[in-house]
């Protein structure tokens, strides 16, 4: 008997022991030869400008302007980026929120389960908008690693991470909501795309339904076997005592009741809360700045008080000083791709050889190599959109499929951008080489499952 269950378990132990070499490899690589995320924003920038120079001719002067002038063209979305993220965390550890979030994970026993319980919520949130998902996957997956013993933390910070890539398919996709609003920018060159022909086109739902159910499961899979080496999580370093900051010492004056006065705090929590029914009852969309008055807001009506919110925020802004250095740098990279041309020359390479059936697949692989170097979806669309759409109508290729090919490679490549996970960094304290073993590897099965949409999509329609 025992003979027979060990000849039918030596397959599956197989591609276990497979499975974890491909891990071992990839983490191995990581750990040596990859640098910080600033370290790695520094070499991309002087390789842009090399590119720049010997490719497309510039002058260093030429590149050094474009670079300098638009080191602070993202600034904005710097500091949106950085509010999402300080303000989510202040609201994910709003009492009621952290009680659901507890009541989630108690109900976990094993690290498989954490680390597919961790993927999912990042999924499920990156798909209801990619902020939200950003913040709520990897303090869940934190929650989850200080509750069930013997999870592997790298792992389950990076399978969390992992979902953020279902927002290229989901309903804060970037360039499918862009291209459907009436009066974007390049509605003349393709007209207004519904989001019925992108995102809720029959063959990218399958997709996503395909990626919620199959990415969990590989992440799964990558957790080290019982009795190889876990990293736990520093539950000394990741203790979650409230912090004692006070702004008062002494509760009986004035201001210390004005400081934790929960009329004050409810009274324009409503007002912040009654701005955003206002909004959407006269028409409005979502964007970021409504996303982040919409979690300020419920933020300071949940902690109860403006002293209990001010603590919160004071430990959240300890996690948004990575985006706070580095996304200037990825701002000039993009200005100098745009100035220079570099853009137009990379997907020029791939455009010359398509048909319309395979125009979306190279337009998927040019925007994956692009988003190394302009990894914002809407700057990424403005540099590479408008010379993929006229390479769609000159060859009479679907411009639908065409605009969610780029989508696509901008949400693939971002599974191992630096840019996007610096928020996942910056809440789990662990250094990029890290957690990029294990994202190269969901990088592989995702770009599978995309390619594969893809194609069909061209060939079958």
């Amino acid at each position: 008997m025992s003979k027979t269950l060990d000849r039918a378990e030596t397959p599956a132990l197989k591609r276990a022991a497979g499975m974890q070499k491909v891990t071992g490899f990839f983490t191995e690589l990581m750990r040596r030869y990859l640098p910080d995320p600033f370290v790695f924003a520094i070499i991309l920038t002087i390789l842009t400008v090399i590119l720049a120079v010997v490719i497309e001719g510039q002058s260093i002067a030429d590149v050094t302007e474009s670079w300098g002038k638009g080191f602070w063209s993202l600034l904005a979305f710097t500091t949106q980026m950085a509010v999402i993220l300080a303000m989510g965390y202040v609201l994910a550890n709003a009492p009621v929120v952290e009680r659901l979030l507890n009541a989630i994970v108690s109900r976990v026993e094993t690290p498989r389960t954490a680390v597919i319980v961790a993927t999912l919520v990042g999924a499920v949130g990156s798909y209801l908008n990619w902020g939200f998902g950003l913040v709520i996957g990897g303090i869940v997956a934190k929650k989850l690693a200080m509750h069930v013993k013997g999870v592997h933390y790298p792992l389950i910070i990076a399978a969390a991470y992992s979902g953020f890539t279902m927002y290229g398919l989901g309903l804060s996709a970037t360039i499918p909501m862009v291209i459907s609003t009436p009066g974007h920018p390049m509605e003349k060159q393709m007209g207004l795309i519904p989001l019925a022909e992108t995102i809720f086109s029959l063959p990218m739902m399958i997709t996503a339904a395909v990626v919620l159910v199959t990415l969990p499961l590989l992440n799964a899979m990558l957790h080290p076997k019982p009795g190889q080496p876990v990293t736990e999580i520093d539950r000394a370093l990741h203790s979650t005592e409230p912090l004692k900051v006070t702004l008062e010492t002494d509760a009986d004056t004035f201001a210390s009741k004005l400081n934790n006065s929960r009329i004050l705090a409810w009274a324009i929590g409503i007002l912040g809360m009654g701005y955003v029914g206002v909004h959407f009852i006269r028409g409005g969309g979502v964007d970021l700045n409504l996303i982040n008055f919409f979690i300020l807001f419920l933020g300071i009506l949940l902690l109860g008080t403006p002293n209990a919110y001010l603590r919160q925020l004071n430990e959240g802004i300890k996690t948004i000083s990575g985006i706070i250095l580095q996304f200037p740098f990825y701002a000039g990279i993009m200005a100098i791709m745009a100035a220079s041309g570099l853009v137009v020359t990379i997907s020029g390479v791939f455009t010359s050889i398509s048909t319309p059936e395979t125009l979306p697949f190279w337009g998927l692989i040019s925007s994956f190599l692009i988003n190394f170097f302009a990894p914002s979806g809407g700057g990424h669309w403005m540099i590479q959109g408008p010379f993929m759409i006229d390479a769609a109508n000159a060859i009479g290729a679907s411009t639908a499929q065409t605009s969610m090919s780029v989508m696509l490679g901008n949400a693939w490549n971002d599974l191992v951008q630096p840019f996007w996970i610096l928020p996942a960094l910056a809440l789990s304290k662990l250094k990029l080489k890290d957690i990029m073993g294990y994202t190269v590897i969901m990088m592989f099965w995702v770009g599978i499952i995309y390619i594969a949409a893809i194609l069909l999509w061209g060939f079958l329609g």
